[in-house]
Parts: structure tokens; C-alpha cells; sequence
């Protein structure tokens, strides 16, 4: 099948870690040649680009932000340049694009307009989690965000562990970083003390910190989750 250009799906550091760790030697060579990147910030993705490579002429690129503030009516014109046959790129601020952020919509818009998508390797916190929680990855969840109703948080943080236990299906879900010891406190007082809880923190930086117990476990434990970005799963 014959594509007019390509959308490059570019994976980005989850923390403060070395490029060589986390990403391919050979994801600078493979982008290069793009000009028009869409973000999700552009001063996060200017950062992430010369950390890539000195060789990226930055001033030179054309950025397009796709975040939460953006009118959804306008990101058809972010795909405009593939009408030129030339190629764009997809960044998120953290991870893979398309994973719990909002770049599927650009993606489904590049299928549509007979655009290749080309998906390139890189890290993701949910997945990377999810592989050192010994849980299920064979039946997995991600529920995004919890509600921040305390009543509708503790109802669905039921509902989780009550599916968890049925379908023997792993609950991946996540919060705010200045909200993380208040989730903990509250998935302790109503999950039931045998539910097994994994916490991922700060995943891929040297402070990493990767803990699986059963809840009656966790409660004999103090531990800080503040301000660190945290995967959490049942």
C-alpha cells in the first residue's frame, strides 16, 4: 500500500535518566529528517530533542501542542504538511505517545488521511510496571486516573479490586504525583488485607523503587510517594 509520508510515534525519558538506558542508539538517526514535531509541551520536547542530539537545529523545527488547552477543532492542520509528502512526529512529555495521553486522536486522524504510522521503541511506565509487579500480564487493565471524590474514589478502588479477583485481571491505575500518599492511604483502609498491591515509583531513574505485598504487609511499612510519578496496581 502506498503511503504519502509517515507519523513517526517518538518515545520520550520517563525521569531523569541516561538516553543509552532507555532508547534505541539509533532513534535520532531514524527522526532526524523531520521538521514538524506535534507535543504535548513544546519546552519539555526542545529539551528532549537536543538531549537527543546536538545536531537537531531546534529554532529550525516547526512544534504543534496537542494537550488538554487544545482546541481539538485545529489539530486536522497539524497533519497539513503531509499533503507535501513530508514526514511528522508524534512526542509525548513522558513515555509512548498514545499511552494515557491524547495523541491517539492525531494518530487516528494519520490513518484517515492514508498517513503511515510508525511506532519506534521506548519506555513506558505502565508496561514496565506491569512486568516487575509479578502480577497477571496476560489480563491487564489501565484505568487511568482515579476519581477525586473521596465517596466515588473509594467506590471505584471496590469496584477494582472486586473485578481484580473475577476476571483475575491486573488493575494498573494511576494519580497526580501530590496526591500519591493519600491514594496509598486510602487503597489501604478499604482494600481487603490478602489483595496484593504493587507501588512503582520514579520507574527507570536511580531512585526506583519497586514494591509488591499483600495490604496487611504494606500497613506495617512508612513509606513517601510524594511528588514522585507512581504506577499502582491490584
Amino acid at each position: 500500500m502506498d503511503f504519502k509520508s509517515c507519523l513517526y510515534l517518538i518515545p520520550n525519558l520517563i525521569g531523569e535518566t541516561q538516553l543509552e538506558d532507555v532508547l534505541p542508539n539509533n532513534l535520532y538517526s531514524k527522526i532526524s529528517h523531520i521538521q514538524d514535531f506535534i507535543v504535548e509541551d513544546i519546552r519539555n520536547a526542545r529539551r528532549f530533542l537536543r538531549k537527543l542530539s546536538k545536531d537537531f537545529v531546534i529554532d529550525g523545527l516547526n512544534f504543534y501542542e496537542l494537550n488538554k488547552h487544545t482546541n481539538l477543532n485545529q489539530i486536522e492542520d497539524y497533519l497539513s504538511v503531509a499533503d507535501r509528502n513530508l514526514d511528522i512526529a508524534l512526542l509525548s512529555e513522558a513515555g509512548l505517545p498514545c499511552i494515557a495521553d491524547p495523541g491517539n486522536l492525531i494518530v487516528q486522524l494519520a490513518h484517515k488521511k492514508n498517513i503511515k504510522v510508525k511506532p519506534l521503541s521506548g519506555p513506558s511506565s505502565i508496561f514496565m510496571a506491569l512486568m516487575a509487579s509479578g502480577m497477571n500480564g496476560q489480563n491487564f487493565a489501565f484505568n487511568g486516573y482515579l476519581p477525586i471524590d473521596k465517596s466515588q474514589r473509594f467506590l471505584k478502588i471496590k469496584s477494582l479490586e472486586a473485578r481484580s479477583r473475577k476476571e483475575n485481571q491486573s488493575q494498573i491505575f494511576m494519580d497526580t504525583p501530590f496526591r500519591n500518599d493519600k491514594l496509598l492511604a486510602d487503597l489501604l483502609s478499604n482494600l481487603n488485607s490478602e489483595t496484593y498491591l504493587c507501588v512503582a515509583s520514579n520507574i527507570s531513574c536511580e531512585d526506583e523503587l519497586i514494591i509488591r505485598k499483600k495490604v496487611i504487609d504494606w500497613k506495617k511499612i512508612n513509606i513517601s510517594l510524594n511528588k514522585k510519578p507512581c504506577i499502582f496496581i491490584i
